[in-house]
């Protein structure tokens, strides 16, 4: 049987047929859509976690147990794994555990461009990468069995265009083979401590130099010789485009991109007149080939950051661009909150008392974004308090007054809570607002602990915001409506000028969010154009439901697009001539 699947919905299919009984994740694009697959396969326990590290943690517990495990995550997630991944790389599995890291090339929803090949080298463990659906799923099924075979976790690396491109895809079974969990104690191997980790680092090296002879012989790793005058080593996404590029040349196609198979290496380099490597991000492979005093060109022509293309790789090479017919020249589409985002109020009030705003991970990011413009920083997942908390140590009185951390409530989750203990611990001096979309919204409105349901979609326990922060130690607690301006200006300030922790809690759910009676729009407005004058006051809050419509010899006037507005009336709260109104 056949089916068009993305590379994610092929990873999970795959997982499915390896036998995989636990996956667990955090929801992070490109990699998101793995987990909502699994799924779909009621034989593979599916969770989302707090975060990545915690996810991999359920994983290894699974492992240890003998369960086959999946776990899935973007890449700077993995930053937030690599305590427990460097362990278990010494540790080895028990049952079959494989992490997918998807890396995100052009930044196309990241906050950096890392390129995690590094990781598994520094991790000291096995990486594939495939270039297409069909290996998506066959290298997940493979990475099980040299996960058990070598006693390794294995990682598997994808990257935007292979996560979400679809292709053909040949389906099989579940395997029936896989052993059944159950209690296994192996101190020596599974208890860290110095003595055990000693003799376990040697494992580790043995295993790598075994597996790098072993690619040379994998059919995952592969010649494809044509013209001998270029041969090009490569793997993943880049393949595709060098086989585009240059259908003539002779290639060296790379399935396990760690450890390398440095023998195979040398024999194709022996075989043609000039090596190159195509890859994107960092020179991974071609900084290993020139170590083992092999010549070969690469990031003299290919760059070092964003994405490869067909038509980079060709401009690379010093070859013409295919011609390609004029493509239709679209209008610009820049990032914004959605109509009705209960956030927008909050950044609006922010910027009008002139805070300095400790932002974070999330849709809410794009207060940044002008008009609202109303965000200072933005590091990683969680930074926003513990950096509140610094910049509040050094500032005088008045300065520090200024100083607000905006976080949202699975960002809070993952791992903000920690920068508020800390907070609270130190007698930090500054005020945290929790977004309470009750909803993980950025990465496409996933279940968190704070939603009350998990993944299977099974009503659990929601996280009371109020009560945690209560049982860390904040004192000085307050819930608002983000939707009332007054409300937002009269709190927000209020807590500003306190000289001690505080955190105010918005109670607006995310527009866009699931479950039936959580989220309900109000009546639509409009513009009543004979009281509009032209003051676009209602323009400062960057809604894309309210548009300006220019006129011969008059400022303009104010429109809002009925299919868009969802009534949540901020924009009424700004006009001061009364010129929006329910619409009739």
């Amino acid at each position: 049987m056949k089916e068009i699947l993305s590379g994610n919905e092929a990873i999970a299919r795959g997982a499915y047929e390896a036998g995989v009984k636990v996956a667990c994740a955090y929801p992070g694009t490109p990699s998101t859509e793995i987990l909502e697959n699994t799924t779909r396969y009621q034989e593979i326990d599916s969770s989302w976690a707090t975060n990545e590290k915690v996810a991999l943690e359920v994983g290894i517990g699974a492992s240890f147990v003998g369960a086959r495990s999946l776990v899935t995550m973007k890449h700077v997630g993995v930053n937030v794994a690599a305590d427990p991944l460097f362990t278990l790389s010494y540790t080895g599995v028990n049952g079959g555990l494989l992490l997918i890291c998807a890396d995100d090339p052009e930044l196309h929803s990241s906050q950096n461009e890392q390129d995690s090949r590094n990781y598994a080298k520094f991790a000291k463990i096995p990486m594939l990468e495939p270039a297409d659906s069909q290996e998506c799923l066959e290298f997940t099924k493979l990475a099980y069995e040299i996960s058990e075979r070598h006693d390794t976790p294995v990682m598997l690396r994808t990257t935007t265009r292979i996560s979400h491109s679809k292709s053909v895809v040949t389906l099989g079974e579940r395997v029936a083979t896989v052993a059944e969990p159950k209690l296994a104690r192996n101190a020596a191997k599974f208890v860290m401590l110095p003595g055990n980790a000693r003799g376990r680092h040697y494992v580790v090296e043995d295993r790598i130099t075994t597996l790098s002879k072993e690619g040379c012989s994998m059919p995952i790793n592969r010649m494809e010789l044509r013209d001998k005058k270029i041969g090009v080593i490569t793997a993943g996404i880049s393949y595709q485009h060098v086989r585009e590029a240059l259908p003539e040349a002779s290639v060296l196609k790379l399935g396990m991109v760690h450890p390398l198979p440095f023998d195979l290496i040398r024999e194709f380099a022996s075989k043609v007149d000039k090596l190159y490597v195509v890859e994107e991000l960092d020179a991974f492979i071609e900084d290993q080939v020139k170590a083992i005093g092999i010549p070969v060109t690469g990031k003299e022509i290919i760059s070092l950051c964003g994405e490869l293309t067909p038509g980079r790789v060709r401009k690379a090479f010093g070859l013409p661009e295919n011609a390609q017919g004029t493509a239709e020249k679209l209008p610009g589409r820049p990032p914004n909150m959605c109509p009705g985002c209960p956030h927008r109020g909050v950044f609006y009030t922010l910027k009008q008392l002139n805070a300095y705003v400790s932002g974070d991970i999330g849709c809410y990011t794009l207060g940044f974004m002008p008009p609202l413009s109303a965000m200072d920083t933005c590091v990683c997942m969680g930074a926003s308090i513990g950096m509140a908390t610094g910049a509040a140590k050094v500032l005088s009185p008045e300065e520090r007054k200024k100083v607000v951390a905006v976080i949202g409530d699975s960002t809070f989750l993952h791992t903000g809570v920690n920068g508020l203990m800390d907070m609270v611990y130190n007698k930090g001096a500054a005020t945290v607002i929790i977004l309470d979309n009750r909803i993980t919204a950025m990465t496409g409105r996933q279940e968190n602990p704070g939603s009350g349901h998990t993944l299977m979609n099974e009503p659990t326990n929601a996280i009371d915001f109020p009560m945690l922060c209560k049982a860390i130690g904040v004192k000085n607690i307050r819930t608002i409506n983000p939707l009332d301006l007054e409300e937002c200006r009269k709190v927000i300030s209020e807590e500003m000028e306190r000289p001690e922790t505080s955190v105010i809690i918005t109670d607006k759910p995310c527009v866009l969010i699931k479950k039936e009676g959580v989220f309900t729009p109000g009546k639509p407005l409009a513009v009543v154009e004979d009281s509009c004058t032209g003051c676009r006051a209602c323009l400062k809050i960057g809604c894309p439901a309210i548009e300006w419509v220019p006129s011969s010899g008059k400022k303009g006037k104010a429109k809002i697009d009925p299919l868009l507005c969802n009534g949540c009336d901020v924009c009424r709260q700004l006009c001061k001539f009364s010129a929006i109104q329910e619409a009739k």
